[in-house]
């Protein structure tokens, strides 16, 4: 039973990073600052592998890269608004060191959004006025991030019952067990 569980999320994972405007399109990723508080933000889901690696891009001179170098383990949460479920993910995030295929994504990337990875400053740093926010010409801070899941709990909120379900990757693929809602 909990296999229709699993397929259902993995699909709503796939749709989240194909299809605009699907709720998993953005996500909340967690990591642990260098202080040990917290920090979480709202990140862009670029893409999902049939292992449910999720893969997101950043500007490589961002604080969570900071924080994923010291400590790779992360989360991430998805809710889905008109179906009432919940994900939340667990595992670790590595960068993508071929360069080869971290320029080929960068060629996927919109003009518009380019600009994102290619400001003077590094994110979070300061700006006198938003205006005077400067851009480099010919260089970028593209960075790709693989998420690679080791637990996903599954949440429904309907009625009569809600289900839970955590699933457990381990060698022979993912177990299952049901939890109290």
């Amino acid at each position: 039973m909990a296999n229709s569980f699993f397929s259902e999320l993995r699909t709503e994972l796939m749709h989240g990073a194909t299809q605009k405007g699907h709720p998993f399109r953005y996500f909340t990723l967690g990591t642990v600052g260098l202080d040990k508080v917290p920090r979480l933000r709202t990140i862009v889901l670029r893409a999902v592998d049939e292992e449910l690696t999720l893969t997101f891009y950043t500007d490589a001179r961002s604080k969570k890269l900071i924080h994923l170098k010291e400590n790779n383990r992360a989360s991430a949460l998805f809710y889905h608004n008109e179906k009432l479920m919940q994900l939340r993910v667990e595992g670790t995030a590595h960068m993508e060191t071929d360069a080869e295929k971290v320029k080929a994504l960068w060629t996927t990337v919109t003009p518009n959004a380019r600009k994102d990875y290619t400001t003077q400053g590094a994110p979070g740093s300061s700006l006198k006025t938003p205006d005077s926010l400067e851009y480099l010409k010919d260089q970028n801070h593209f960075c790709v991030v693989h998420f690679r899941p080791a637990k996903i709990e599954y949440l429904r909120l309907q009625h009569p019952n809600h289900i839970r379900v955590q699933f457990s990757k381990n060698d022979q693929g993912w177990e299952s067990e049901f939890l109290v809602p």
